[in-house]
């Protein structure tokens, strides 16, 4: 059985601040002794975000169905302006230069924030 428990966390042992174990859960400890489990990490790299990123529902679901990392367009896209794939995509270059065969202005709109979720700095 598979039992995936969004937003649970699995905090240190005796954490007062801990909402789960200060909530009075009655079953979950039990199962937790008896059966086997595991813990996965669900942030940063080991889910194919930046180092530090913090992961999200999606982000979670899609590498375990996939059984594997699974890069998300953040880290995509960071990865390819380091390599300098990003500026050589036929798209980008193709719209870049009808801009400027016609002296034209193309104007970027997007996000700015530290989130990571929809938008990064």
């Amino acid at each position: 059985m598979l039992v995936i428990m969004d937003g649970w966390g699995i905090g240190k042992s005796g954490d007062p601040y801990d909402a789960i174990q200060t909530s009075g859960i009655t079953h979950f400890p039990q199962w937790w002794k008896e059966y086997p489990h595991a813990t996965l990490t669900t942030s940063g790299e080991k889910v194919g975000l930046p180092a530090g990123q913090i992961g999200n529902s999606e982000v979670g679901h899609l590498n375990i169905g996939a059984g594997r990392i699974i890069f998300q367009d953040l880290t995509r896209i960071h990865r390819d302006i380091a390599s300098g794939e990003f500026f050589r995509q036929p798209v980008l270059v193709e719209l870049l230069e009808k801009v400027a065969a016609r002296g034209g202005a193309l104007h970027l709109l997007g996000l700015v924030s530290p989130g990571g979720v929809h938008s990064h700095e």
